[in-house]
Parts: structure tokens; C-alpha cells; sequence
């Protein structure tokens, strides 16, 4: 007999409370489930929460059997029904799960209502995850990454499930750190993510397992002026080398602006002043 399947339906971008509302739709049915999305999708210039690898490992850890990204320029041009054909012949769809506002086919010209209408001429069961709302928002990537790009970075946590995080690898910077006492890794921001608001966060980074608090400046450093967006993290309780690895940041609190500070010293202090807030936070 052919197996069938719970098909979720989303982009997912991020994962976040309302999207684990329609894939636990899939888990918990009595079918393999498959979550389709998308690798990218173009036009989006904000960037993305989460990169395609990452969308994988989170829907994986959720229980999500297969994940099966679509190339959007090969798809775009499906009719709903040619899109839903599509997907029956690579499954045998017991179930389709979708958010409330949820559109595909050519000109997004499919929606939720046409989806119930082709699952009940196809005996097909359907689950339509309402909308999740928060303060009066609705829960939705867009919205969780203008908070992200705002610098408020808890409550994107809170509609996230866990903190926004980037990894990339540590390059070597100027090593200016080093002779302050101060020892930094410096990680090039990763192009196609959402960038957070330029500043100073209480952070969390992840080195060969293991997490350690610390105080991360994103943006061009103004005191010591970049062209380009780096992380530079001064990590509390480490002093080991980790360049050429690749690095998990998370981030927690926003603690500053970023500021051009008129000496070495003054900025010295005010990383000081950062690495007591993070040790009295993370007591809390």
C-alpha cells in the first residue's frame, strides 16, 4: 500500500509560532509528513531569517519527515490546480496543512478556500491554521523581521521560539582587541539575512558546543570605521583562538547604539561597562 502523506505548505521563513501551528498540523497526523516551501524567493530585499540549511534543521527538529524545496522560477507559472497536480504525483497527499493566508499558484490566484475545495473533491483531509496574533499583531516573518531590523530582538525571540542567530565564520580582524585586554572574533554578517539594527547586543555564541556569553557590535564600528557589515564579539570567560571556524551568534538583549567614541579609552570602558550588564542579565 502507498504511503501517504501530511503535506505542510509554507515558506516557513524562520519558523516561527505560527508556522509550528500548521507543521504540528503534519506531525501529529497519522501520515509521513513533508514540508514544501521554497529555497528562496526573489524580491524579497529585507533578507531572510533563516538560511535554507538552517529552514531544514529547525522543520527536521520539529519532526517533520522530508523537506522539499521548490525552485521558484520553475514553479511560478502553475496554474493551482497544475501546482497541486504536481504535488500528487510526487505524494500521496492524506492531508494538507496551510496558514490562514496562505497563497500559491500563478498570480498567488490560490488560496486557502480553493485548497478545502480540491482536499473535499479528493477525500483529502485539510487543516487551515487560524491567524496567531500577538499584542494585536499578526505573527508573520515580515513583521518579526522589522522588529529584528528595529533592534528588538526579545520579541522576536518571544514569536520565534528561541533567539534570531547568524553563523559565520571567524576571520581575522586587526586584532586591536587583543592588545586591550579585550580579545574580540569577528565574523563578516552573512549577505542574504535580515539585518539587525546596527549596535551593541547581549549575546550567546556557540563554539565546538559550547556557549558563552557575550557582547556583540554589529555594524560599520564607527570609532574604527568599516565598509562593510561585520560582528566583532567580545566573549566573557574565553580566550581560546577559534579563527576559520564557524561560529553560532545569538542575540538577546539590545543594549546600545552604536557610537563613535573619541578615545580608545572611553571605548574600552564602555565595553566594560556592556560585559557587567550581560553578567547581571544573565543572572536574572
Amino acid at each position: 500500500m502507498t504511503e501517504k502523506y501530511a503535506v505542510a505548505l509554507g515558506m516557513f521563513d524562520g519558523v516561527h509560532i505560527g508556522h509550528k501551528a500548521v507543521l504540528e498540523g503534519a506531525v501529529k497526523s497519522p501520515y509521513r509528513s513533508v514540508a514544501v516551501t521554497f529555497s528562496s524567493i526573489p524580491g524579497k530585499a529585507e533578507g531572510a531569517l533563516m538560511t535554507p540549511r538552517e529552514r531544514e534543521e529547525k522543520l527536521r527538529s520539529l519532526g517533520i519527515d522530508e523537506v522539499l524545496f521548490l525552485n521558484f522560477f520553475e514553479v511560478k507559472d502553475l496554474s493551482p490546480t497544475e501546482f497541486l497536480g504536481m504535488l500528487s504525483e510526487k505524494y500521496t497527499i492524506g492531508k494538507i496543512c496551510c496558514g490562514f493566508n496562505y497563497r500559491f499558484g500563478k498570480k498567488a490566484a490560490g488560496d486557502t478556500e480553493f485548497l478545502r475545495n480540491w482536499c473535499n473533491e479528493k477525500g483529502t483531509e485539510f487543516f487551515e491554521c487560524p491567524e496567531v496574533v500577538s499584542e494585536g499583531k499578526t505573527v508573520s516573518s515580515t513583521y518579526i523581521k522589522a522588529l529584528i531590523a528595529e533592534g528588538k530582538t526579545e520579541k522576536a525571540a518571544e514569536l520565534l521560539g528561541e533567539p534570531f542567530s547568524f553563523a559565520a565564520e571567524v576571520v581575522k580582524g586587526d586584532q586591536r582587541g587583543r592588545t586591550w585586554g579585550l580579545p574580540t572574533i569577528n565574523q563578516l554578517y552573512p549577505e542574504g539575512k535580515v539585518r539587525p539594527k546596527n549596535g551593541v547586543y547581549q549575546t550567546v555564541v556557540e563554539i565546538r558546543g559550547k556557549r558563552y556569553d557575550g557582547v556583540t557590535n554589529i555594524g560599520l564600528r564607527p570609532t574604527f570605521i568599516t565598509d562593510y557589515i561585520s560582528s566583532e564579539t567580545f566573549i566573557l570567560d574565553y580566550s581560546d583562538d577559534c579563527y576559520g571556524e564557524t561560529v553560532k551568534t545569538e542575540l538577546y538583549t539590545f543594549l546600545r547604539e552604536e557610537k563613535k567614541f573619541s578615545s580608545v579609552d572611553e571605548l574600552i570602558a564602555a565595553i566594560k561597562q556592556n560585559a557587567e550588564q550581560v553578567k547581571m542579565n544573565s543572572k536574572k
